[in-house]
């Protein structure tokens, strides 16, 4: 049998083969960039964990500082309450254990997270004065360096906006700060500045400034956040425990 195909025929074939053939390049190329935007966002996905996974760590670290803070609180309480109780007769007595205790307290506040220090500081200088000048019975004191000492265990559980003066490039100004226990110390001033309190080895907390665009998005939603009263939730933010 023979078969004889039109000129014509044989062109259209030849253009459908063609068009196949573009369509699947077309097609295998876009195979080829979607694959590489995969490997890319896998990339992109591991890297993020890689990174969530380092601030889970440091997060971690904090958590056990902040927990061995708060147990060194919880033992001055006792040594207070323990004092007290032998001393219930002499206020003398009590008054050098008393000034000893305050003395280790006010240090842990100016070496601590830096929120309101200079109001905290006062409030314990305020005893001493009065215990050494014989102003307040000794036993009364020891109820005050109590209470002073319950509310910085309850600063480390307590989230909320404040205003308090900072140093900021080598000058005090005064800034809304918001405070996430006693871990994180976020800020906001009146020219327009955002940052946060860092801590480091070498020179202690220190108020820096961000200059990312996305950092100081993310301070503006917390800072709005908490002026809403939500106090819990979840949060993007930026992590001053990062060196």
């Amino acid at each position: 049998m023979s078969l004889w195909l039109a000129p014509m025929a044989v062109a259209k074939a030849t253009t459908n083969l063609e068009n196949l053939a573009k369509s699947l390049a077309k097609i295998r190329g876009e195979v080829e960039t979607l694959q590489t935007e995969l490997d890319l966002e896998k990339e992109k996905h591991a890297s993020r964990i890689t990174s969530l996974s380092s601030q889970l760590a440091d997060l971690s670290v904090e958590e056990r500082r902040q927990k061995t803070a708060i147990e060194k609180l919880e033992h001055t309480l006792a040594k207070l309450s323990e004092a007290s109780l032998q001393a219930e007769q002499s206020g003398e007595q009590l008054k050098p254990v008393l000034l000893k205790v305050l003395a280790s307290y006010k240090q842990y506040v100016l070496n601590g997270f830096p929120f309101k220090i200079d109001d905290r500081i006062q409030a314990i200088e305020n005893i001493e004065d009065n215990v050494e000048n014989q102003l307040v019975d000794p036993n009364k004191a020891v109820n005050q360096a109590w209470a002073l000492i319950e509310d910085e265990i309850r600063l480390s559980k307590e989230n909320g906006l404040y205003q308090q003066t900072i140093s900021l490039d080598g000058e005090k100004v005064l800034a809304d700060v918001a405070k996430l226990g006693t871990v994180f110390l976020f800020f906001q001033t009146r020219d327009n500045r955002a940052g946060m309190a860092r801590q480091s080895e070498a020179d202690g907390w220190k108020f820096e400034t961000t200059s990312a665009t996305g950092d100081i998005e993310r301070i503006a939603k917390l800072f709005d956040a908490l002026k809403k009263q939500i106090r819990q939730g979840y949060f993007e933010l930026p992590n001053p425990l990062r060196k």
